[in-house]
């Protein structure tokens, strides 16, 4: 093959390129690995010991000069103006507006009770779901032989003293400990009992609790508290009844 043909051809064809695909495939017909200069390359050991080192050194210039062309044909087409589609684009046109996500009805009950509570002093305090037996029940004055504690009434996990919290209670244990009075503190949070699913029940649901810790707290404090959350909830006018009530858990 002759070698000052081949410089001509490719400085012919990467004047016409126009385009960086055209580019590309003018790099692959002469660089591949199945291109023109390895095809020279593979013609080697066909030829003289004498024409090797010459031809060898042509090859390599033309490689060399190939590489220089297509970079300088890469940088041109690189620094061209995008050719106009006809179409004008007003950037200070608004965007689509994006449809954003809706709060879960129990996310949104529970966000509007706490703000009722902090609007009356209390704070937030959250706790694990996974509990001692301590914080749970026996810290709690709940004994041994109360029914919560059997395993049909609770989540008992491995190692035997943690548990699935039954109640947000255990917060109150972890509160008390660590803070002194006086305390004004609501509890939200998710809790499990191994009840069967049906219509009103479930293994997790939520609960929120609260509980004040002060001198001279009275029963009416506690009335106090309850009408104004049930008013800010259900609305000022709704009639309320307070009547006492056991629940054994």
């Amino acid at each position: 093959m002759d070698i000052e043909a081949i410089k001509s051809q490719i400085d012919s064809q990467i004047q016409n390129i126009n385009s960086v695909e055209g580019l590309e495939e003018l790099r692959l017909k002469y660089l591949g690995r199945k291109g023109l200069i390895l095809q020279l390359t593979s013609s080697i050991p066909s030829l003289t010991q004498q024409e090797r080192a010459s031809f060898g050194q042509k090859i390599n210039e033309l490689k060399s000069r190939i590489i220089s062309l297509i970079a300088e044909k890469q940088k041109t087409l690189s620094t061209q103006p995008v050719a106009s589609t006809g179409k004008v684009f007003d950037i200070g046109l608004p965007g689509i507006t994006q449809d954003l996500g809706r709060l879960h009805p129990i996310t949104q009950v529970i966000e509007e009770i706490l703000d009722i509570f902090m609007r009356m002093g209390f704070c937030v305090v959250e706790g694990p779901e996974i509990e001692t037996e301590y914080n749970n029940f026996t810290g709690l004055n709940i004994p041994l032989e109360h029914p919560s504690r059997d395993v049909f009434d609770t989540f008992f996990l491995k190692p035997k003293h943690l548990l699935l919290r039954s109640h947000t209670s255990p917060v109150q244990i972890r509160v008390m400990k660590s803070r002194k009075p006086p305390l004004a503190v609501v509890v939200p949070g998710r809790v499990y009992r191994p009840d069967a699913v049906d219509a009103s029940h479930s293994f997790m649901f939520h609960q929120i609790e609260g509980f004040m810790v002060d001198k001279e707290i009275k029963f009416s404090d506690l009335k106090g508290v309850l009408e104004i959350l049930a008013k800010g909830v259900f609305g000022k006018e709704i009639k309320m009844r307070f009547r006492p009530h056991f629940f054994p858990f």
